[in-house]
């Protein structure tokens, strides 16, 4: 039985996606649930996977292509035996894959798991087998790279003839299009800085206090946690709390309207291949360093395979960035709209610091805050930092609320 693959259901917040990767070919065999096709959106890779075990008989959008949602991208064929897509309609790349051999002796190889076999060295006959007819899948050999012996690495392949090497002097350029987060990311930092009177004032905070905290407690909160204790929940609840005392802090503008946001929902920038993406913690003044901490963790394993949804990055009322983590000593952040403030973490530096007449060395992290003048006053936003400085100098007055 044939069955339309189609594009996701993107929300009303995205017009419509690219395809962006084809993982199965016409002809090639697939089980249910395993990865057809990534459409990529403004904000976020989505999977379109297999509804059943099949074959794929072909496909409609290319990669590259402009897709609405619910847009027809391929045909597909139910059944283990399905029928593959005629040879006068298979894509040269199909054609190649029927022409190599299709078995090592008596092991029989899927297109792409010869292929992915052939780029890693690996003897077919060393691979577990799970497909159909004793039929060695992609998954298989994956599985078999993930428990191959470390100090065994696989044999290379026989090398091919070099590549001819670049001629000395040459000027070697690369020209590859924008990827659909990329260029949304561009569009609306630019747009932040030309519609908002965006406005960046800067302090330091000793991190000393909560250092020492953290190295007293970080084996106890691991053991009864299941998660590290970092810096960032530190930093997460002691926004909270200053966004609850200055609540234009936590406002947004739309349009004529300024609105008041009666939660605390924070998002947190984390670097991917793909580019930025920011995350929400939601109702941040109910959770715990234990859950801020997991949930980050959970963000920024999510982030980097590409599993974030759409539903993750939607909403937020307040950002944290963190540019410390890559070196940044000092940095000045942009609004992430329709938002009215951000905040830059950076790098931790030991520096000469005057205390009580004397001179120590301090860890020291500079912070900036970075505001929209049209909703927040100067004063508001300095004492707004002023207040997450102190409250991390004195973790105390988290818990005192004071």
């Amino acid at each position: 039985m044939s069955i339309e693959i189609k594009a996701p259901t993107f929300p009303e917040s995205v017009a419509d996606g690219t395809v962006a990767t084809w993982h199965k070919q016409p002809g090639e065999a697939v089980a249910r649930d395993e990865l057809l096709v990534d459409i990529e959106t403004d904000k976020v890779v989505l999977e379109v996977v297999a509804p059943a075990d099949g074959t794929m008989k072909d496909i409609l959008k290319q990669e590259g292509d402009v897709v609405l949602s619910d847009e027809v991208l391929g045909i597909f064929v139910e059944g283990a035996v399905a029928e593959a897509a005629p040879a006068a309609e298979a894509t040269p790349a199909a054609a190649e894959a029927e022409e190599a051999p299709a078995a090592a002796g008596d092991i029989i190889l899927s297109p792409a798991a010869r292929k992915l076999a052939d780029e890693k060295g690996i003897n077919p006959s060393d691979i577990k087998a799970t497909g159909k007819d004793g039929r060695v899948t992609k998954e298989d050999v994956l599985n078999h790279l993930k428990s191959a012996p470390k100090s065994a690495p696989a044999a290379a392949p026989a090398p091919a003839a070099a590549a001819p090497a670049v001629p000395a002097g040459e000027r070697v350029e690369k020209r590859v299009p924008m990827t659909r987060l990329r260029a949304t990311i561009a569009k609306r930092l630019v747009d932040a800085q030309q519609n908002a009177a965006m406005l960046t004032t800067y302090n330091e905070v000793n991190m000393k206090p909560v250092m020492e905290l953290r190295k007293k407690y970080k084996d106890q909160f691991e053991k009864a946690h299941g998660v590290k204790l970092g810096f960032m929940s530190f930093f997460v609840k002691a926004a909270t709390e200053a966004l609850k005392r200055f609540p234009a802090v936590n406002a947004s503008i739309d349009g004529n309207d300024m609105v008041y946001h009666g939660y605390q929902d924070v998002g947190v920038a984390v670097s991917t291949d793909r580019g930025l993406v920011v995350p929400v913690l939601r109702d941040c003044d109910s959770m715990g360093l234990a859950e801020i901490e997991s949930t980050i963790g959970d963000f920024a394993k999510r982030g980097r395979e590409g599993k974030l949804g759409i539903e993750d990055m939607q909403g937020g009322t307040f950002t944290i960035t963190n540019g410390g983590i890559f070196g940044s000593l000092m940095s000045t952040p942009i609004l992430n709209p329709p938002q009215t403030a951000i905040l830059g973490m950076h790098k931790i530096q030991e520096r000469p610091m005057a205390v009580n007449g004397q001179v120590e060395i301090l860890p020291m992290m500079y912070l900036a805050v970075s505001y929209d003048h049209r909703m927040i006053d100067g004063k508001e936003a300095v004492q707004f930092l002023v207040t997450i400085k102190d409250l991390l100098e004195d973790p105390a007055r988290l818990l005192l609320d004071i």
